[in-house]
């Protein structure tokens, strides 16, 4: 039973099955917020485990389609139906699945993309404090159009489709519904998970306190393992703290490490190590700029730059743990970054994450690696670092990929495009703090790619690079809204940035949500 399946508090805990969905991590950071404890395990893992001890089941979405889904798959879902009278809710190919399990029918062709309105049909539980009528989020193409045999159809999408079922032929309360309440684009989702709390009368005991204590204990386990203990830091929040609850098990054996790959923003290595010293953590700086970067020069494809920079950085902290003859290896990993991974054996990967990808089964079988913060969301990490009194200026720095500015370098990749990205990027930020406005913000950077663009300047025609700056609003970075910041700002930070940078013509405002686009360029 790993880490994750142990994790658990009576009458309070949630099991969401996992069958690949982009979402299932959102759906497990939501119901937290609402207090209580949720435990993702891949359907795969389901017939081995104890499902008796849970006390109510989330079906994911998936990328697959209900009309390819295996015998294996439906079996395990119809066992959970008939056997363990739990409260259940299916989500998106949760709710297709249990239809076409019970006998319902489900079909191709009808796709719901983004918004979409939903009408309820019937008082119900499950919409308590919803309208007649509601915005959801759906994304689907498949969808049910026949219902199972004792089922009432809640609610229709405004295409009449049906978009929420509740099943009155099973013991337990059974509620599916095709759209995603997890999602920020559904208004009232979190309302309709909290109501399927109290439909299934779940205890509100999770906080991140109790986690917090979970993590020194299963650091502690740690403690007698001789020689130092290195904690990779980049000066981010996730790495900050995974190192600062190291600090307070393992003391004078943590070695922080800060490897320099020179894919900071401008003076950042600086910065982070002025600050990681004012905290207790001395950091040993590794300046491997040259290797990074000889080693992404001209490479195109984003993919390749984050395995490139994944094989440095296991290559950078190698030599390190056996320099120091470490054998605990501590780093900043989190949910999103398994998620996007495809970490957890049933989702499509949409991106590599250095700390995910970059660290192969070698590195794993060779050192114990530590991710005290792997099923934690950002905003769970803030809580904590809260908690262990970390200064402000860590707990609300905006969120940076490990990658650096190599994924906000779109197309081929050079220093001087680089060099433009840093630049643009720190008069976006400048100009947000000088408006207040950075800390209600989740990111914002800029992004340059191969596309130019011809302009004039010094009353000469120039031909320069397009910057696309990129704003945008989150909670958790599983879902994000392009900020709406007002027109005398972007317009400050766009002629600052074509006066600054002689190569800049033209700037660019991205104004996609995600989804469909993910916060990072690639």
């Amino acid at each position: 039973m790993t880490w994750n399946e142990q994790l658990y508090i009576p009458g309070g805990t949630v099991l969401i099955v996992d069958f690949g969905g982009q979402y299932t991590h959102l759906i497990s950071r939501r119901l937290r917020m609402l207090g209580v404890l949720t435990v993702i395990v891949p359907y795969s893992r389901i017939s081995q485990l104890d499902v008796s001890r849970y006390d109510a089941i989330v079906l994911s979405g998936s990328h697959r389609s209900v009309l390819e889904s295996s015998r294996d798959l439906e079996d395990t879902v119809a066992r959970l139906l008939r056997d363990q009278r739990k409260p259940i809710l299916g989500i998106c190919f949760g709710h297709q699945l249990v239809s076409k399990i019970l006998g319902g029918v489900v079909k191709s062709g009808c796709s719901e993309y983004g918004r979409v309105r939903v009408r309820i049909l019937t008082s119900d539980p499950l919409f308590v404090g919803w309208s007649g009528e509601e915005y959801t989020w759906m994304s689907h193409g498949d969808c049910v159009v026949e219902p199972p045999k004792d089922s009432v159809v809640l609610a229709v999408s405004e295409n009449n489709y049906i978009a929420a079922l509740r099943i009155k032929a099973l013991d337990a309360p059974i509620y599916t519904v095709q759209f995603h309440p997890e999602v920020a684009h559904t208004p009232k989702g979190l309302r309709l998970l909290d109501n399927f709390i109290g439909i299934a009368r779940l205890k509100r005991a999770w906080t991140s306190d109790l986690y917090y204590a979970r993590i020194l204990s299963e650091l502690e386990k740690y403690r007698n393992v001789e020689g130092p203990v290195v904690a990779a830091v980049s000066g981010g929040v996730d790495s900050t703290v995974s190192a600062f609850i190291a600090k307070r098990v393992f003391r004078d054996r943590l070695l922080p490490l800060f490897v320099d790959h020179g894919l900071f923003r401008m003076g950042e290595p600086e910065e982070v190590v002025g600050m990681l010293k004012s905290i207790g953590l001395e950091p040993v700086v590794v300046n491997a700029q040259d290797r990074f970067l000889s080693k992404l020069e001209g490479v195109r494809d984003c993919e390749e730059r984050r395995r490139i920079i994944g094989e440095e950085f296991t290559r950078v902290f190698d030599e390190f743990m056996e320099e120091s003859k470490a054998k605990l290896f501590v780093q900043g990993t989190t949910y999103p970054d398994i998620v996007e991974s495809g970490g957890t054996g049933v989702s499509d990967r949409i991106k590599s994450h250095h700390n995910v990808a970059g660290l192969p089964s070698w590195f794993r079988e060779k050192y114990v690696v530590l991710e005290p913060l792997k099923y934690l969301y950002k905003d769970e990490v803030r809580e904590i670092a809260k908690i262990i009194g970390l200064p402000e200026y860590f707990i609300y720095r905006h969120p940076f990929p490990g990658p650096g500015l190599a994924v906000r370098v779109v197309g081929e990749f050079n220093r001087r495009k680089l060099e433009i990205c840093r630049k643009a990027s720190a008069i976006v930020e400048s100009i947000l703090k000088k408006h207040g406005l950075y800390r209600q913000v989740w990111q914002a950077f800029a992004v340059v790619g191969d596309d130019m663009w011809v302009g004039v300047k010094g009353d000469a025609r120039r031909q320069g690079y397009i910057v696309t700056v990129r704003v945008v609003e989150s909670v958790d970075a599983m879902t994000a809204d392009y900020s709406k910041l007002p027109y005398d700002v972007l317009d400050e930070i766009a002629k600052e940035i074509t006066r600054s940078i002689d190569d800049v013509t033209m700037v660019t405002y991205a104004v996609t949500t995600k989804p469909p686009s993910t916060i990072e360029p690639c």
